[in-house]
């Protein structure tokens, strides 16, 4: 404990890697399901679910942001690429960077899971980021001239406009739908409830990082540094520098069947998980009567 009364919040190599999994099982199961819903257009307005990015957050806010970060845009390269015979190369790089950043941001702004003002404004900063970080990448590409834009042709500034209606449609729709009501439920349900089956005390509002401060400047540089190199992957996945791209043709073959499958894998994952997490919990069992400390 530091002079200020404040608690390093630490946890163990298998405590690390239960979340990591755990993360990455959750959310690669969601977004496989994210792939059968249909979406629906309203005029020129097309509303589709982007993902349900309350998984993620609701981890990220409960346990060390920076594994379920990580696990969960793992989870999706691997189930959602991976697991369909296909992978998009460089493309895949900015997808993970933007969203992982994005979803630790968000976990790092939550400093007591009860109060649903920080869990709301973090669950809401974090899909601003991702979803912000995804146009300007996009914006980029039309006018550095690496990807054509058709809205209208031989005007690379309407891509601003076209970008930034897609911005708002998943930011107010997929943004508050499926990230920000049911994270807004969720946290400060299983606050308390989900920690002890890793073994894990659930956090104090006096806890902290290894890293200081929420907004720190490290963070700041971090994530800037991270936005050029997803800026970059991006740009070289549209030359003949996109190494890595590959399609078995898997998917096309067997259709949503390929989706069932990889749907069927994660959780194969998740359930294998929870259930190790019940084991350890019973073999373990409570340490005092507040909770499993930390290891």
């Amino acid at each position: 404990m530091s002079a200020k009364g404040k608690t390093m919040y630490t946890l163990t190599s298998s405590q690390k890697m239960m979340i990591f999994v755990l993360s990455m099982s959750l959310y690669g199961l969601s977004n496989m399901f994210t792939e059968l819903i249909p979406s629906f257009r309203l005029g020129p307005v097309e509303l589709s679910v982007e993902y349900f990015a309350f998984i993620p957050l609701t981890l990220c806010m409960l346990f060390h942001p920076f594994y379920a970060a990580v696990g969960a845009a793992l989870g999706e390269v691997i189930f959602g690429e991976l697991m369909l015979g296909q992978f998009g190369g460089l493309g895949e790089l900015e997808k993970f960077l933007t969203f992982s950043f994005a979803m630790y941001v968000a976990g790092r702004l939550v400093r007591d899971p009860q109060s649903r003002a920080q869990v709301g404004t973090a669950a809401m900063t974090g899909v601003v980021i991702h979803q912000l970080c995804s146009s300007l990448v996009d914006i980029g590409k039309v006018w550095i001239g690496v990807e054509e834009f058709e809205a209208v042709p031989g005007l690379a500034e309407s891509v601003v406009l076209a970008e930034g209606v897609g911005f708002l449609n998943d930011v107010l729709f997929s943004g508050i739908l499926f990230a920000l009501l049911p994270t807004l439920y969720l946290v400060p349900r299983l606050y308390g409830k989900i920690e002890p089956l890793l073994g894990i005390k659930p956090r104090a509002k006096t806890d902290r990082y290894e890293a200081a401060g929420v907004v720190s400047p490290k963070l700041v540089a971090g994530g800037i540094a991270l936005a050029l190199i997803a800026f970059g992957a991006e740009a070289l996945s549209e030359t003949d520098w996109n190494f890595g791209e590959w399609d078995s043709g898997f998917a096309d073959r067997l259709g949503n069947g390929a989706i069932w499958l990889s749907i069927a894998a994660a959780a194969v994952v998740a359930v294998a998980v929870l259930l190790l997490m019940r084991a350890k919990k019973t073999r373990n069992g409570p340490k005092d009567p507040k909770g499993v400390p930390y290891a």
